[in-house]
């Protein structure tokens, strides 16, 4: 299985028929059959939108929670281990590379591998041997394989990087079993879906994480620590996006599997990937932790970039002249809080640009953005002209990125400095930095922003996944370094 990420220089070959050792086609497209389903979404092709939760509920009770199952995981610890036991679903360009993350750490074993692709699942149980670990039991037997990973006693940690809409069945198999669990971005596309993973993660006293390493960029977790030491004064506005060409790997067929992202835009209009700008402001802003979004609006522009695309570099006969992409080239929305900031969210994957998640954050005394980097806060600058952000570098880089100043893997580093610490938290028995409740709403502009285009830009109301308990404060990504 393929995971979500884009990486810029792939280096892998992927094998998308119906072959013993290939992803099946019907895991791929599964897809089609889930796209109108409890998504909390009107008709795909038409018609008025209106957002549901859980699903079947009207409108008028859509941000209302539903009873709580279970007590809430805010604030709960792990369990204390010296080792941290890994399951890792899904081996391609994401779990293929981050496995060699886990294998970095001390007191981290790999136990157990699953992907219907033999050949990956090969070559990653070779890098567990290779770091002097025991042979990993391997999963290749079909795609729900998985629950067999899952079932083991001898797992405290499953991993997920496979297609997007495997990750709820992965986190709630996970789970059902005693297992913690880690979900790439989204953690699901589904509103009554969230509802449930976080109902689960309460009944089962398992935390269910969304795995964003954007929180842990140096920018982002610098920024971070200014804005809870009142450097930007009361904050106001934040902004964050996903501003990526993918056009070039969407429609390399060694790439994505199936092809199932690009088949996400014959799906969807709305903001299909909004975590890695939404998750690093909502930090900022402390939400879930002292404030909470309380509803989005989106618009979206026509979806004429990957038929551009099409026309010119796909060969007549190929699969993808039979798609008719609905997904908005960009997609901008604006998230109003409780407290009245706004954030505003961008995603464009269809068009040509250079890489940007935006990351800028304002505040009465100044404001920060990057894509370059540039900062002007009072009394510190004047003349309107930017200063040096490298300059707080001293006294506001997270602990994280002074002890690990040059981590190994991708993403400039943050995707070690996410995987250090989560296991840290493991092996030491805290709580962690993120939650199922971040997870749900970090994720839920995926459905709502469809909507809410739909709807030519009316309001979604975005559910209290924390049930009134976003008024407390409480730590988040911006920890304090543990002493034992």
């Amino acid at each position: 299985m393929h995971d979500e990420h884009a990486i810029p220089n792939p280096d892998e070959s992927a094998t998308p028929d119906d072959s013993a050792d290939g992803a099946s086609r019907r895991a791929v497209l599964r897809t089609a059959g889930l796209a109108g389903a409890g998504l909390g979404l009107g008709a795909l092709a038409g018609g008025t939108a209106h957002a549901e939760t859980p699903q079947g509920a009207s409108a008028a009770t859509a941000a209302e929670a539903p009873p709580r199952k279970g007590k809430t995981m805010i604030g709960v610890p792990f369990e204390r281990r010296s080792t941290v036991r890994v399951g890792i679903v899904g081996l391609g360009n994401r779990g293929g590379s981050m496995i060699d993350l886990f294998l970095a750490i001390p007191g981290v074993k790999v136990v157990a591998l699953c992907d219907p692709v033999k050949d990956k699942t090969a070559a990653a149980a070779k890098k567990v041997t290779d770091a002097g670990q025991p042979a990993p039991a391997t999963y290749t037997k079909g795609d729900h394989d998985f629950e067999n990973l899952c079932k083991r006693g001898d797992i405290d940690f499953v991993y997920v990087a496979t297609p997007w809409d495997w990750h709820f069945d992965m986190a709630k198999t996970a789970m059902l079993n005693g297992k913690h669990v880690g979900v790439e971005c989204p953690v699901s596309l589904q509103l009554d879906q969230l509802w449930e993973l976080v109902d689960l993660s309460e009944r089962t006293r398992r935390h269910c994480m969304q795995l964003e390493n954007c929180c842990y960029g140096k920018n982002e977790m610098r920024v971070l620590r200014m804005a809870h030491a009142g450097k930007f004064g009361d904050l106001l506005h934040g902004a964050g996006a996903y501003n990526h060409d993918l056009r070039g790997l969407m429609f390399d067929p060694d790439y994505y599997e199936g092809p199932w992202r690009r088949l996400w835009h014959t799906r969807l209009r709305g903001d299909l990937y909004p975590n890695h700008g939404f998750g690093p402001v909502s930090n900022y802003m402390d939400i879930n932790r002292g404030d909470r979004v309380t509803h989005i609006s989106s618009f979206g522009t026509p979806a004429l970039g990957l038929a551009e695309y099409r026309k010119a570099h796909m060969p007549a006969g190929d699969p993808s002249w039979k798609e008719t992409y609905i997904e908005s080239d960009r997609t901008i929305s604006l998230v109003q809080t409780a407290k009245g900031r706004v954030i505003r969210l961008e995603h464009d994957v269809s068009t040509p640009h250079p890489y940007s998640r935006i990351n800028s954050l304002g505040g009465t005394k100044g404001v920060f953005e990057d894509y370059p980097e540039r900062i002007y806060i009072e009394p510190d600058h004047t003349d309107d002209e930017w200063g040096d952000f490298g300059k707080y570098a001293a006294d506001f880089d997270h602990w994280l990125w002074k002890e690990h100043s040059n981590p190994p893997g991708g993403h400039g580093g943050m995707d070690y400095i996410m995987i250090f610490r989560l296991m840290q938290t493991m092996q030491l028995g805290l709580v962690p930095d993120f939650d199922v409740y971040d997870a749900a709403v970090w994720t839920s502009p995926v459905p709502l922003s469809h909507l809410s285009i739909k709807a030519k830009g009316a309001p979604q109301a975005i559910p209290d996944f924390t049930r009134g308990l976003w008024k407390k404060e409480r730590p988040g990504v911006d920890s304090e370094k543990p002493q034992a």
